[in-house]
């Protein structure tokens, strides 16, 4: 495309020409010589033909350039794009220009492709070779948190020489850079302030001590170990309860005593806020532990006032719970709680229910009966009859060696042909359980007693156990040792003596008679 009134000429064109590199509407590069050196035709515009008029004399053109270059990309003024010099095609005598720039003829609402506001700047000596733009003295390198985007504030339209009117322009970058420091500011201090707190963290949890009170504590508190509690649970427990600071402190100590982990279950007296150290020494002290120690033999009556006393709860509190309250004792036990009291050592504070003491009783017994349930066939009993023959060889034997003859005896004595007794057990021990008490004063007149817990009336086994026996008492009630004997008595304490036939056996009655003559004479 030529300009209007130009005549195609023959010399080339030059880069500094300000047509030089301009596009058609519809984007392509012209030239007067086409790209095999011929030349071109001129080209018809898009809108009717009229009737051309003379060519306005060129005005000399102010090269204006932007940080960018023109539209086009070229290094010409900001009006190349609609073709500098280019003629008025309607005839019309464009106003002059005060500034000294070209008109723009197609700056109506309706043109193609709409005008775009053009940022002026002077330009300054020493343009780029490459680009044709300096930045001048105060546009060359900003600071980093100066540089911001110039059309942010393009909204005001430029004045003569470039400037724009209001604000200052210098002002509000400063003020957008000052928020800018400090947003990036605020943002540096909250992540050096969460470094710090994760690399305390760190350090307290790898590196620290764990923390812990000082001294021995005050006051009293009960704490309750379940079974099978890991040393880690009881640190929890501890720490809940208030003993210990912390969970890591008691396990540090226990890691570091070879005996932390024979701790056993139960209730242990503690203090509050005691170094995890003496927690743990106190926990390993046998006198620390709140426990509930039930000896072999103890009758049921007995272990229920111990419960009273030890959980502090009124009198017959524990008997009426034996009574009322679902135990889970085993079927064979016919709803008898004697004799499934198992003696051992159990945990009972003062918070402890009465009934849950009951409960944990039963439950060991069970656990411990079951080689009473497997082997009561063995020796032709039940497993109840069983029971009931250990708690009489609690009752009556007194050293080691006696379990097993006392076993012997009753078993003697409950054979059909056993016509030295004819099937009576004539202990002494079942009428004691029957009046309640415990001595070794048994008179005729109380082998009259009318119940059935007296052997000297009634054959056979007593209609249950008569205490609560323990593993020695079982273990020879299964094992009998091997013997004769239908009698025995014990002459004094760690004398028991055994015999086969009547004559002996009263030589030995007599003899012990003789021992209470004495113990009565230096007790009065």
């Amino acid at each position: 495309m030529t300009e209007y009134g130009r005549g195609p000429g023959s010399q080339p064109w030059h880069p500094e020409d300000p047509l030089y590199g301009d596009r058609a509407w519809d984007g392509a590069q012209q030239s007067s010589w086409d790209s095999y050196g011929g030349q071109q035709q001129p080209q018809e515009p898009y809108y009717p033909q009229q009737p051309q008029h003379p060519q306005h004399p060129q005005q000399p053109q102010e090269h204006q350039q932007t940080p960018y270059g023109n539209w086009d990309g070229s290094q010409g003024g900001t009006d190349q794009f609609y073709g500098a010099g280019v003629g008025d095609p309607y005839g019309q005598q464009p106003p002059p220009n005060p500034y000294g720039q070209q008109p723009d003829y197609y700056g109506t609402p309706d043109a193609y492709p709409p005008p775009r506001p053009q940022r002026q700047r002077t330009a300054e000596p020493g343009p780029d070779p490459d680009t044709g733009w300096d930045p001048g003295p105060d546009e060359g390198e900003h600071a980093f948190f100066a540089d911001r985007d110039e059309d942010d504030d393009d909204d005001e339209p430029p004045t003569r020489g470039g400037r724009r009117s209001g604000r200052s322009r210098r002002g509000s970058v400063k003020r957008k850079s000052g928020c800018a420091c400090m947003v990036v500011a605020l943002v540096l201090t909250g992540g050096v302030g969460t470094g710090a707190y994760y690399g305390y963290t760190f350090y307290n949890s790898h590196f620290a001590d764990a923390p812990d009170y000082a001294g021995q504590g005050t006051g009293e508190v009960h704490i309750e170990i379940p079974p099978e509690s890991t040393v880690s649970q009881m640190g929890n427990i501890l720490k809940r309860e208030g003993v210990v600071k912390s969970h890591d402190a008691f396990v540090a100590a226990a890691r570091n005593n070879t005996k932390a982990q024979t701790i056993q279950a139960g209730t242990y007296v503690l203090r509050k806020e005691m170094s995890a150290a003496a927690a743990l020494t106190m926990m390993l002290d046998p006198a620390s532990q709140s426990g509930l120690i039930i000896p072999e033999g103890m009758r049921a009556s007995a272990i229920y006032k111990l419960i009273d006393e030890k959980t502090e709860s009124p009198a017959g509190t524990t008997k009426k719970a034996a009574k009322s309250a679902n135990l889970a004792l085993p079927e064979w036990a016919g709803g008898k709680v004697e004799g499934f009291l198992f003696p051992a050592k159990y945990s009972v504070g003062k918070k402890t229910e009465p009934k849950a003491v009951l409960k944990e009783m039963v439950k060991r017994s069970k656990a411990e009966f079951k080689k009473v349930e497997s082997d009561a066939k063995k020796v032709g009993l039940t497993p109840f009859e069983v029971l009931t023959v250990a708690s009489l060889i609690q009752a009556e034997a007194q050293d080691d060696e006696d379990f097993g003859k006392v076993s012997r005896v009753v078993y003697n004595r409950l054979k059909p042909d056993n016509t030295a007794t004819n099937g009576k057990l004539d202990f002494d021990s079942t009428i004691n359980y029957a009046l309640g008490r415990s001595t070794l004063d048994v008179t005729v007149n109380d082998t009259k007693l009318k119940s059935p817990y007296n052997t000297y009336r009634h054959p056979g086994l007593p209609p249950g156990p008569i205490g609560n026996p323990g593993h020695q008492a079982i273990d020879a009630a299964l094992n009998p040792t091997k013997g004769d004997w239908l009698y025995f008595v014990t002459v004094k304490p760690g004398d028991t003596r055994f015999s086969v036939t009547l004559e002996e056996h009263n030589e030995h009655v007599r003899e012990f008679n003789e021992e209470q003559r004495k113990k009565r004479e230096n007790d009065g």
